[in-house]
């Protein structure tokens, strides 16, 4: 069975109220075979709604992965969140791979921001979503952002979004042609690091480019799995959405498609 933790790094995280540990967890449903993932996922922030991502994201992959889950559910709803689990230069430590899904845009501490990068040199995963692109995106620096593999700013209006994905990605074969997104935000994206490869794309609407929504890369040695898509609830809950993630998280495992 499952097992989920709370994280607590110097305060008192908010716990994630009712939080399921995935249908391996329910009666009669078998757990994946194969050995444990340890699993920290660092999220809070603003503008997001963290409990219902937080479930869906551990019920996807425990359906093709047997992990224990520690969870980080940190930060106010402002822009100016600090995550207290990132206070400790070893903080991933003992983790064999590390989700970032927050949202913190004014933070520009640059020692601070060493550390959390500094956590995947060891080699340590990293599957980053959404609002993580726009997190620290004040700081002057890219640190964060190269552990990233991209530079966002700013996105488009919400709308669907039709995907094209890159068949020469592993992550992206057999995911189903001609997928349109529910209503999602497209990320810009300004630069990307040598590392990354697209998984996915779409086309801005308002300035026509094709930027990256899904890619895989590698920060020194560490792999790296990034999507900008999971804005709304209807994203989470999509199944194409769903199989995206797992495939990632499998990916920077090593674990397969």
């Amino acid at each position: 069975m499952s097992r989920v933790s709370l994280a607590v790094f110097g305060i008192v995280c908010i716990a994630f109220t009712g939080l399921s540990a995935g249908p391996s967890a329910q009666r009669g449903q078998a757990v994946p075979a194969g050995p444990r993932v340890n699993a920290l996922v660092i999220s809070g922030g603003c503008c997001h709604d963290w409990v219902t991502q937080g479930q869906v994201l551990m019920q996807t992959i425990n359906k093709v992965l047997p992990v224990d889950w520690t969870v980080a559910y940190q930060g106010d709803r402002g822009t100016t969140s600090r995550f207290p689990v990132y206070n400790r230069p070893d903080w991933s430590k003992g983790f064999d791979i590390v989700v970032h899904n927050e949202c913190s845009a004014d933070v520009t501490d640059e020692a601070w921001l060493k550390t959390i990068a500094d956590g995947h040199k060891g080699g340590i995963p990293a599957v980053v979503i959404h609002c993580s692109m726009h997190s620290y995106r004040a700081a002057t620096v890219d640190t964060w952002r190269e552990l990233l593999g991209v530079k966002s700013v700013r996105h488009t209006a919400a709308h669907r979004i039709n995907v094209t994905w890159a068949k020469d990605n592993p992550v992206a074969q057999g995911l189903p042609d001609g997928w349109t997104t529910p209503v999602d935000e497209l990320y810009v994206i300004e630069k990307v690091w040598p590392a990354t490869k697209a998984v996915g794309t779409g086309v801005s609407p308002e300035d026509k480019n094709t930027y990256p929504l899904a890619w895989t890369g590698d920060y020194h040695g560490a792999r790296v799995f990034g999507t900008t898509l999971g804005h709304g609830n209807d994203t989470w809950n999509d199944p194409v959405f769903q199989d995206l993630l797992a495939r990632g998280f499998k990916w920077a495992l090593e674990k397969g498609k």
